[in-house]
């Protein structure tokens, strides 16, 4: 399961002090591995890659919401 050694490694990344296009690369690999978990657990049904994946969209979501920015209104 070198899907799960990937999201651990993943999960326990530094996150300050990262540049836009790095952020970029996480967003973007973060994706690719909760779609790769997603593909397994409609095999296994396991909460625990349930719980997995969960914690890597919360990851997603801040890394995508400080890309995004504030809004100029």
């Amino acid at each position: 399961m070198d899907i799960l050694e990937r999201a651990r490694q993943f999960e326990n990344r530094k996150w300050s002090g990262l540049t836009t296009s790095d952020r970029i690369e996480a967003s973007r690999e973060a994706k690719e591995i909760i779609l790769s978990l997603n593909e397994v657990y409609k095999k296994t049904n396991d909460s625990a890659l349930m719980d997995l994946m969960k914690r890597l969209t919360v990851l997603k979501q801040k890394v995508e919401k400080r890309l995004k920015g504030r809004p100029l209104v």
